[in-house]
């Protein structure tokens, strides 16, 4: 008899486990001739040698599965415990597997657009109205690219701008003032990657949410970093951003310049960045349009309504 640990570290022991236990009740019955203890990600087998490495080289194709589509249920452990291939869909334009193995994938041609330009260069310029899934799609590759082992962290930034209501002095720390700006970007992470796995990732600075303002004087290498809400940055702001980009690293900034929060006399930096360096080589460029919003369908008439408002004050 000789006792092996195994370490469950690319996945969610919560999902890997099963609701109430489930999965790991199933992997003890089929390997009824193995004691095993599981607790937190640490899994402890004790039995003999053959049978021992049998159920390591299980665990480990499970855990794979597991990581790839961030599910793991009953038919899957059958299958892959007997040697069978795993019955899956390829989704088209599939990006990632979210949380519960819901595929977050690319659901318009701008979206597709914006996966292509995130492939070919290293920085990309997403514009467009809201509710066309330019943050989202942005978050869900930069996810993908950490995932595969392409990057080693993701940096998420925001200028820390209201959207035309002045919340005055928030209470609590530097992290709870700024979390109210950046809850966007935690929803998005949220709809990804286990909660534990997320946690596991913040704490150990390999997801980094920040203000714009901390950005200054670091070199971000190895990494996606994506700027969100890019039009509420001051020209010198996105120029300070875009010249932090180092070694291995893509960037993605986004933003919606019918939605411009700064004072009335001030300039998008969004909007002058895209303009100078609108001939500068390696620079993707998506524009999206209402016709990619992928929200409830009242956000598209309702763009459009405003729309037709400021053409028709243009008009007078």
């Amino acid at each position: 008899m000789i006792e092996r640990i195994y370490i469950l570290e690319n996945v969610d022991p919560v999902v890997f486990y099963g609701v109430n236990n489930t999965n790991m009740q199933l992997i003890k019955t089929l390997f009824s001739k193995l004691r095993i203890v599981a607790r937190g990600n640490v899994m402890k087998v004790i039995g003999e040698e053959d049978e021992s490495e049998a159920f390591l080289k299980k665990i480990r194709e499970l855990e794979v599965y597991c990581e790839e589509y961030n599910s793991l249920g009953e038919d899957t452990i059958l299958d892959i415990v007997k040697g069978n291939t795993p019955a899956t869909v390829r989704q088209k334009n599939l990006i990632i597997h979210g949380i519960n193995g819901k595929p977050v994938t690319a659901r318009t041609a701008n979206q597709q657009l914006l996966m292509k330009a995130f492939e070919e260069n290293d920085l990309v310029f997403a514009s467009g109205p809201a509710g066309t899934g330019k943050t989202f799609v942005a978050i869900a590759l930069a996810v993908r690219a950490l995932k595969n082992k392409q990057v080693r962290k993701i940096i998420l930034s925001r200028p820390a701008v209201e959207a035309g209501e002045k919340l005055g002095f928030l209470p609590g720390e530097m992290k709870d003032k700024l979390d109210p700006y950046l809850q966007p970007l935690y929803d998005a992470l949220q709809d990804m990657i286990p909660a534990a796995k997320l946690k596991d990732y913040m704490e150990n600075n390999v997801i980094q949410i920040a203000p714009l303002a901390f950005m200054r004087g670091r070199t971000l290498s190895d990494a996606v970093i994506i700027l969100d809400e890019a039009q509420n940055t001051t020209s010198l702001q996105i120029k300070m951003f875009l010249t932090r980009l180092g070694m291995n690293a893509k960037m993605i900034v986004t933003g919606d310049i019918t939605q411009i929060d700064l004072p009335a006399a001030s300039v998008s930096g969004l909007v002058q960045a895209m303009q100078i360096l609108k001939d500068v080589k390696g620079i993707g460029r998506v524009a999206f349009t209402k016709e990619d919003i992928v929200r409830h369908k009242l956000v598209q008439r309702i763009v459009e309504a405003y729309d037709r408002h400021e053409d028709q004050k243009r008009e007078k």
